[in-house]
């Protein structure tokens, strides 16, 4: 999949102050979100009236106030922002189809009928996250819909408990990094005009080592501090049934993988789990669409799938908007510049890339909006590093 590359924003945003006036929003949002966070937010609404607080300080501070509204709108309908906000989408409604059709306990039901002890259970639990995550591209989806049904299980199995939230953990994980519905595979991959599926076939050689080394040490200190225990049938649910609906990500997988649009995978698979849902009888007509005449209201796992994709899309919108005044002041310009003067090899570049990057999610919060502010300070860093490696001139 190929995107246009959004064109270059030719503002230039002074401010009052220079670069504190520059980077003050942003340390207000910064701020905002620690003390948020800290304070227990529920998810990324809460930070909606931090972000336009930020904005509206820029505001004042920009000298033309003009030039920094448009410029804000410039970052919020880049191409790639409205891809994310798709992918978000069509990603939510599946992963919520995954969970209605009984995908999940149809695994763990599974796991149980093999007479699995606790080490055992640790081991089907990282594998039944991993297969959740790269079934749902979310490592925070897969954590909520595996933990309370996984975790409680495996107490009762004599599972050692903290191997066991480990394996959850990574096998959420693995999906988030890997998976091609995943949104950080996707911004990763897009940010750099790259295609999908061959980010997801150069990622395997990192993800399979990782996983197989983390598995070997759940299964270790598992079996160290497992105890004695016999499952509560009344905590394994759910049957078999739904493990057919493993075809939907496969399907999307094998569409990302022949290089298909973003769009043409994941409405394909969406359409693909719903026919098979209810074909099996694992979903309902009035699960995918039903209406409540007396509240004028309409009821669908696609409108919750859409409801629950809402926070991240407004979020990464305001936050992109920001994001896009403080490259507009040059400071990131200048940054790129002073990275690429001392770029003598590949590895200084990813050595730069890993900083700069590093820096990003610190300072915004969010790894997406983070790829793709240094989006294209890794394509030029790249370059650099490759033209001297071959002892051309960087032009």
């Amino acid at each position: 999949m190929k995107i246009n590359s959004p064109k270059e924003n030719t503002r230039s945003i002074q401010f009052y102050g220079g670069v504190f006036g520059a980077l003050l929003p942003f340390i207000i949002f910064i701020i905002g979100v620690v003390v948020i966070a800290l304070s227990g937010a529920p998810d990324e609404r809460g930070f909606w009236p931090v972000l336009l607080l930020a904005l509206g300080v820029g505001l004042i501070l920009a000298k033309n106030r003009t030039d920094f509204s448009e410029t804000v709108i410039s970052g919020m309908s880049q191409q790639i922002v409205m891809i994310m906000i798709t992918a978000w989408i069509l990603a939510s409604i599946i992963g919520i189809l995954m969970t209605l059709t009984g995908f999940v306990e149809a695994l763990i039901r599974i796991s149980n009928q093999l007479s699995l002890n606790g080490t055992g259970f640790v081991i089907a639990t990282f594998i039944i996250c991993c297969i959740v995550s790269l079934s749902t591209g979310s490592s925070f989806a897969t954590i909520l819909i595996c933990s309370p049904l996984l975790y409680p299980t495996g107490g009762v199995l004599g599972a050692h408990l903290p191997s066991l939230a480990g394996a959850i953990i990574g096998g959420a994980a693995f999906g988030d990094f890997i998976a091609p519905i995943s949104d950080t595979t996707i911004a990763s991959a897009l940010s750099q005009n790259a295609k999908i599926g061959d980010a997801v076939k150069s990622r395997i050689k990192y993800i399979v080592p990782a996983a197989l080394l983390a598995l070997v040490g759940y299964a270790i200190t598992a079996s160290w501090f497992s105890t004695e225990g016999t499952a509560d049938a009344s905590l394994i649910t759910g049957s078999p049934a739904g493990l057919p609906m493993l075809l939907v990500p496969a399907l999307i997988i094998f569409l990302f993988l022949k290089g298909k649009h973003l769009l043409h995978g994941l409405l394909f698979g969406l359409l693909f789990g719903t026919v098979l849902g209810l074909a099996l009888g694992l979903l309902q007509w009035d699960q995918v669409l039903s209406l409540d005449l007396e509240n004028f209201a309409a009821k669908s796992f696609v409108i919750d799938g859409i409801n629950r994709a809402v926070g991240i899309s407004i979020f990464t919108l305001l936050l992109m908007g920001l994001v896009e005044t403080l490259k507009a002041s040059g400071l990131l310009n200048r940054l790129v510049d002073f990275a690429t003067l001392r770029t003598q090899t590949e590895k200084h570049a990813e050595l730069w890339i890993s900083a700069v990057m590093s820096m990003a999610v610190l300072l915004t919060t969010h790894s997406i909006v983070a790829i793709l502010t240094v989006a294209d300070f890794t394509k030029k860093q790249v370059i650099s590093g490759i033209y001297q490696k071959s002892g051309a001139p960087i032009c």
